[in-house]
């Protein structure tokens, strides 16, 4: 089944548009990452360890969490190509932790025919994590 007909042009992309994303993290979750990334640091998988850190358990990866980003610039963009990302991590993300990712458009660059996107995670208590700019380019 073809999705062409989802496909976003330039006219089709307001500034103030806002799309959501909501997933539960799990230990399976960060598991899959780490099988799959190799990022093996003890404190996303060795409970043992991450008590001894200022975390006191173990946190999911962040650029596990950012990828939620990925799913919400495509709903803001579908069918056009991701050119930038910027990120900052603000709080730690847990096992059970609901995370929002919100994408707001906030500017159309004519010239570079380029989408500016804010975009946040919120944990399930409000909580902002994870904030940062994204660009799409509307080919």
């Amino acid at each position: 089944m073809s999705d062409s007909h989802k496909i976003k042009s330039w006219d089709d992309i307001d500034i103030g548009e806002t799309y959501a994303f909501t997933k539960t993290i799990t230990k399976e979750d960060i598991i899959t990452w780490v099988e799959m990334m190799g990022d093996d640091n003890p404190v996303h998988v060795d409970e043992d360890y991450a008590r001894t850190t200022r975390f006191g358990k173990v946190i999911a990866p962040g650029l596990m969490v950012a990828g939620l980003i990925s799913t919400i610039m495509t709903k803001a963009t579908f069918g056009n190509v991701y050119s930038g990302q910027t990120l900052k991590f603000i709080k730690p993300v847990f096992v059970g932790d609901v995370i929002t990712a919100r994408a707001e458009v906030i500017d159309k660059l004519e010239e570079k025919h380029r989408v500016v996107v804010r975009t946040e995670c919120f944990n399930q208590n409000g909580e902002l994590v994870i904030k940062g700019e994204g660009q799409e380019y509307i080919i």
